[in-house]
């Protein structure tokens, strides 16, 4: 049983080369991902970051719904690529890092277009109302599941479903990597990843990029 393996998704000279090829950060971003570092905070890895980025080139959503904030980085991230107008909430359980991002959001200068709310996301998902065009699921792995039929509800036609941490340093996919304290979120992953596939609704694809991403789409009909 191997814990935690690194390399577990993809080989390290591929990796190597997708992170070689992202450009270079800049600016407060630039800052947060340093403060990621140093505080062993989890944050959206480079090349999954990349993809998130020309997602929302492509789409440029006015509305996102984002559950799993920690400092904030990848909300700031996509507000790039907000159309003008846009808003994005993002949800988080943590009330430390709730206040964190707020501060952090609020250095941006971002504060028009970005709510963190403070709550329990598998609560407070069922209550939200409206259209979201870019949903991304970034919280608690073992709660995806119990989220996807609200995601799918509040989910605009043609709009993106992306969830990170799919494959969870492999441990999804390859029963010699799972880690016994983890096997409930295995499990629950395994399942997620199954459901999106199923549905009607989406057109899914499963991505051994990062840490696994799956991207749906809500079909127009």
């Amino acid at each position: 049983m191997i814990e935690y393996d690194k390399d577990a998704i993809v080989y390290p000279y591929i990796t190597e080369l997708l992170r070689s090829g992202v450009p270079e950060r800049s600016g407060f971003l630039a800052e947060l991902e340093r403060e990621a570092e140093a505080e062993d905070i989890p944050i959206i890895l480079p090349e999954a970051a990349r993809l998130l980025s020309v997602l929302c080139e492509l789409k440029r959503p006015k509305h996102i719904l984002e559950i799993g904030c920690a400092i904030g980085y990848s909300a700031l991230l996509m507000s790039e690529k907000l159309a003008d107008g846009g808003s994005i909430l993002t949800l988080e359980l943590d009330e430390k890092m709730a206040q964190r991002a707020r501060a952090n959001i609020e250095k941006a200068g971002k504060t028009d277009s970005i709510t963190v709310r403070c709550c329990d996301a598998v609560e407070t998902v069922p209550t939200l109302t409206g259209e979201y065009d870019l949903i991304f699921l970034d919280g608690p792995k073992t709660h995806y599941i119990h989220m996807l039929n609200d995601c799918i509800r509040l989910l605009s036609k043609g709009g993106l479903l992306i969830a990170d941490n799919v494959l969870y340093k492999g441990m999804t996919a390859d029963p010699e990597h799972v880690v016994r304290r983890k096997i409930t979120i295995v499990k629950r992953l395994r399942h997620f990843i199954a459901a999106q596939m199923q549905r009607q609704e989406l057109e899914t694809v499963l991505l051994p990029l990062g840490d696994g991403m799956t991207v749906a789409v809500k079909k127009a009909d």
